[in-house]
C-alpha cells in the first residue's frame, strides 16, 4: 500500500503509547509497557524477574534461533528450519535422509545428537554501561574509542568465561553504544533430536510459500537438552542425563480467538530502525539487489548438482535453505522499498528532523552536521566497494577450501602479534572451539560444487574494473585457464582432510607457508589486503556509530523517550493481538489456516507433497483433541501483530496467561521492510499453532509419550 504521508514512517519514533504492538523491548523495559491494561493476565514479573522464577527461565537461545522448554526433562520446541542443519549433518553422516523422511525417537536411547547445536540458557542480565563508558570518557577519536570499548567488552567476557566450556558471556551494545548490557548464559553442548516431521510437513510449501500467507507449514521440531551428571553443560556422552530447567512452559488448552492478546519472548537478530536514508539507499543497491543476483546464480548451481546427485542435495541442503531464505527476504525488501518509495520517504522525514534541529542554535550546534557527515562516510565506503565485495566473496562465497584457508592463516598471523595488538576477543580457547567445530563444516562439503564456487569467485575478481583490481591476485587471474588452476588447487590441497585442517589451526605462519598448499598461499597473498579492508571497515563503523548515536540523541530531543534499541540477538519481549490484514485492495486475510487448506494445496509434487496419512486424517476427520470448536478443523498457523525479525524463529508465542499457543517462524512478504520500520496495519508474525504441533505429534507420529511428558496425557 503506497504511503502518501509521513505518518506511518514516523511511527517508529513515537513513544510506547502511540502504537501498542511495536517494539522488540528489553526485559528491563517491561514495567513501562503497562501490559496488564493491554491484555496480559499475569504480572509482568511473572514474565521476567531477576529475583524469582519466571517465564523467561524457559526461553532458550540456539545461537541463531529461539526455543523454549516444554517439560521438566529438558524437552525443547523450536522450528523445523532451526533444526535443519542438524538434520542435514546427521543425514550426511549416516546416509539416511532425515530431512525428507523425518525422525522420531521411540525412547531417549534413540535420540539423535543434534550435531553442532548448543543450547544457551540465560542466567544473568546486568547493565554495565558505566563500566564500559567510563573507560572512554575522555577519548574523542571514534576509532580509538571503539578499540578501547571492544577490548573492555572482550576482557569482561573472558573474565566471566575463564576456561569453562559451559559458560558463555556477551556484552551487547544498545542504541549504537549509549548503553551496554552483559548477558551470561549456561551453555549446554549435548542437544538431541527427538521428533522432526518430514520435509513434506516441516517445509511444506518450500520456497514458494516462504514469507507468504496463507501458510500451511508444520514448522516445528522437538529436541532435548542434556547435562553431565554433575550439572555441567558437557559435550555428548551416553552418561549425560536430561536437564531439569528452572522453568518450562505449559501448553494452552484454551481455544485461540481473533483479537486475543499474546506475546513472544525470543532472540531477534538484527534491525536497522535507527539508520539514516543513506543506510537505506546503500542496503537497497548493494546488500539487497546485488546479493539477489549472487544468490540466484549460486542457488541454480546447487539445484543443478542436486538433480544429478542425491548426495549433493543432502550435503548442500542447509546452505541452499539459508541462501534461498535470505534471497526471498532481500527481494521482499526491494519490492517493499520500491513500492513505497522508501528512500525518498526517509529523506523527507530527515528534512523534518533537520527543520527541528535548525530552529534552535543549541540543537543546530549539536546535531546540524549529522546527515552531512553520514553522507561523507558512505562516499568513502562506495569508493572501494567492488574490490571489497570481491575480496569478501573469496572468504565466504568461494567454497569451503578458500574460506577455511583464510581462517587458518588469519589465526596464525593473529597469534604472532604482540598480545596488545591482537584483535579483542582472540584467545586460544576460541581457536580450539573453532577447530573442533570444523567437523560440522565438512558434513556440508561437496567438492564439485565447492570448485564451482571458487572458480566463480575468481572470475568475478577478474572482471573488476581497472581501478578496483586486486593486485595480489593478478598472477592467478592472468592465467589463460582458471578452471585448470582450480582443478590443480583442489587436487593438490591437503585441506580436504578434516584431521589435517584441524591441526593447521595450531601451526605458525612459517609452518603453513612450508606446506606449499595453494589455498594457504592464496590466503597469504590476500592477508594484507584483508587487513587493510578490515581496518577501513573498523574506521567506518566507529565513525558511523558515533554519528548514529548523535542521530538517536536528536530523535530523543525531537520525539521524547520511549524508544527501544535495535535488535542484536539479545533476548527481547514483544506483544500484540491475533489479527488478519489487508495485503491489497479488496482482499482480507483471515488470521487462521487449517488442515483443510493443507489438503487443498496438495499436488503430490514437492514442495506441496503432503504425506498420504495426513490426507486420511483430514478425510476421516480424525482430529481428536486438537479440533477448534469454531473452525471445526485443526488450526495450522495463525497471524499476530507482534514485532519480530530473523532470530525469532522458534520463539514461543504465549497467551495472556503465559501459556504456549504456538511457535513464531516467519513474517509476511508485504512487510519485509519491517527491519527498517514497523507498520502495524500490514506487519504480521506467522506462527505454527501449538494444536497443529500436538495433532501431528499425536495422530500422525503416534508419539503419546511426548504428550504425557508435556502434561497432556490422554
Amino acid at each position: 500500500m503506497r504511503k502518501t504521508s509521513l505518518i506511518l514512517l514516523t511511527t517508529f519514533l513515537l513513544s510506547v503509547s502511540a502504537f501498542a504492538d511495536e517494539g522488540m523491548w528489553m526485559l528491563s523495559q517491561l514495567k513501562q509497557l503497562d501490559l496488564n491494561t493491554k491484555g496480559l493476565q499475569i504480572k509482568p514479573e511473572d514474565v521476567y524477574s531477576p529475583d524469582q522464577t519466571s517465564l523467561t527461565d524457559a526461553i532458550v537461545w540456539l545461537g541463531g534461533c529461539s526455543a523454549s522448554f516444554v517439560s521438566d526433562q529438558g524437552l525443547l520446541l523450536t522450528n523445523h528450519h532451526c533444526a535443519y542443519s542438524a538434520l542435514q549433518r546427521n543425514a550426511s553422516k549416516s546416509g539416511i535422509d532425515y530431512i525428507k523422511n523425518g525422525f522420531l525417537a521411540q525412547n531417549r536411547s534413540e535420540e539423535l545428537p543434534a550435531l553442532g547445536t548448543n543450547a544457551y540458557v540465560l542466567e544473568k542480565i546486568e547493565d554495565v554501561s558505566d563500566k564500559i563508558l567510563l573507560s572512554v570518557k575522555n577519548i574523542s577519536d571514534p576509532v580509538q574509542r571503539e578499540k578501547i570499548v571492544q577490548e573492555k567488552m572482550a576482557a569482561m567476557e573472558d573474565e566471566i568465561e575463564g576456561n569453562r566450556e559451559d559458560v558463555s558471556a556477551r556484552v551487547a551494545s544498545m542504541f549504537k553504544g549509549q548503553q551496554y548490557w552483559l548477558f551470561v548464559y549456561k551453555k549446554y553442548q549435548d542437544v538431541r533430536i527427538v521428533f522432526a516431521p518430514p520435509a513434506s510437513i516441516g517445509k511444506y510449501g518450500g520456497d514458494i510459500d516462504n514469507w507468504m500467507w496463507p501458510r500451511h507449514t508444520g514448522d516445528f521440531t522437538y529436541m532435548r537438552v542434556y547435562m553431565a551428571p554433575d550439572g555441567s553443560g558437557a559435550k555428548y556422552s551416553p552418561d549425560n542425563v536430561p536437564l531439569h530447567p528452572k522453568n518450562h512452559l505449559r501448553i494452552s488448552q484454551t481455544p485461540l480467538r481473533e483479537g486475543d492478546f499474546n506475546f513472544i519472548i525470543g532472540f531477534p537478530g538484527s534491525t536497522t530502525r535507527w539508520h539514516s536514508s543513506y543506510s537505506v539507499a546503500w542496503s537497497l543497491q548493494h546488500r539487497f539487489k546485488e546479493r539477489i543476483r549472487e544468490f540466484s546464480e549460486i542457488l541454480q548451481l546447487m539445484d543443478d548438482f542436486g538433480e544429478k546427485d542425491p548426495q549433493a542435495k543432502i550435503k548442500l541442503a542447509g546452505f541452499h535453505a539459508g541462501l534461498a531464505n535470505a534471497m526471498k527476504n532481500y527481494q521482499g525488501n526491494v519490492d517493499g522499498m520500491e513500492r513505497t518509495d522508501f528512500v525518498n520517504q526517509k529523506r523527507a522525514f530527515e528534512a523534518e528532523l533537520m527543520r527541528f534541529i535548525n530552529q534552535n542554535p543549541e540543537t543546530k550546534g549539536k546535531y546540524g552536521h549529522i546527515l552531512t557527515d553520514i553522507a561523507e562516510q558512505y562516499k568513502h565506503l562506495e569508493a572501494t566497494y567492488q574490490r571489497d565485495a570481491a575480496v569478501g566473496n573469496l572468504g565466504w562465497l568461494a567454497g569451503n577450501m578458500s574460506s577455511l584457508a583464510s581462517q587458518i592463516y588469519s589465526v596464525a598471523r593473529e597469534r604472532e602479534k604482540p598480545e596488545a595488538e591482537r584483535e579483542p576477543g582472540f584467545s586460544e580457547r576460541k581457536v580450539k572451539q573453532a577447530a573442533e567445530r570444523l567437523q560440522y563444516r565438512f558434513l556440508s562439503f561437496y567438492e564439485p560444487f565447492d570448485k564451482e564456487l571458487f572458480l566463480r569467485a575468481l572470475q568475478k575478481a577478474k572482471s573488476l574494473p581497472n581501478d578496483q583490481k586486486i593486485s595480489a591476485l593478478q598472477p592467478i587471474l592472468s592465467k589463460q585457464n582458471l578452471k585448470e588452476f582450480v582443478d590443480e588447487a583442489y587436487a593438490k590441497t591437503k585441506l580436504k582432510d578434516p584431521a589435517v585442517a584441524k591441526e593447521l589451526f595450531f601451526k605458525s605462519t612459517k609452518e603453513l607457508n612450508a606446506l606449499d598448499d595453494p589455498f594457504i598461499q592464496l590466503a597469504a597473498k590476500l592477508y594484507d589486503l584483508n587487513q587493510q579492508i578490515k581496518e577501513e571497515k573498523k574506521s567506518f563503523n566507529a565513525h558511523i556509530n558515533e554519528l548514529r548515536r548523535a542521530y538517536i540523541d536528536a530523535l530523543y530531543a525531537w520525539k521524547g523517550e520511549g524508544l527501544y534499541p535495535d535488535a542484536n540477538s539479545t533476548i527481547r519481549f514483544t506483544y500484540g493481538y491475533i489479527k488478519g490484514y489487508q495485503p491489497k485492495d479488496a482482499v482480507w486475510y483471515r488470521p487462521f489456516t487449517t488442515l483443510t487448506g493443507v489438503v487443498e494445496k496438495n499436488t503430490g509434487q514437492e514442495p506441496f507433497d503432503m504425506p498420504a496419512k495426513l490426507d486420511t486424517l483430514e478425510t476421516t476427520k480424525s482430529f481428536g483433541l486438537w479440533e477448534d470448536p469454531q473452525l471445526h478443523d485443526v488450526p495450522v498457523a495463525f497471524l499476530n501483530t507482534c514485532d519480530i525479525t530473523g532470530g525469532n524463529s522458534g520463539s514461543a508465542v504465549m497467551n495472556a496467561k503465559g501459556e504456549l499457543i504456538g511457535l513464531a517462524f516467519d513474517g509476511n512478504y508485504e512487510a519485509m521492510t519491517g527491519d527498517w520500520q514497523f507498520d502495524d496495519s500490514i506487519q504480521r508474525t506467522i506462527a505454527v499453532d501449538i494444536r497443529y504441533v500436538l495433532f501431528l505429534t499425536d495422530k500422525y507420529a503416534g508419539a503419546d509419550y511426548l504428550l504425557k511428558e508435556m502434561g497432556l496425557g490422554k
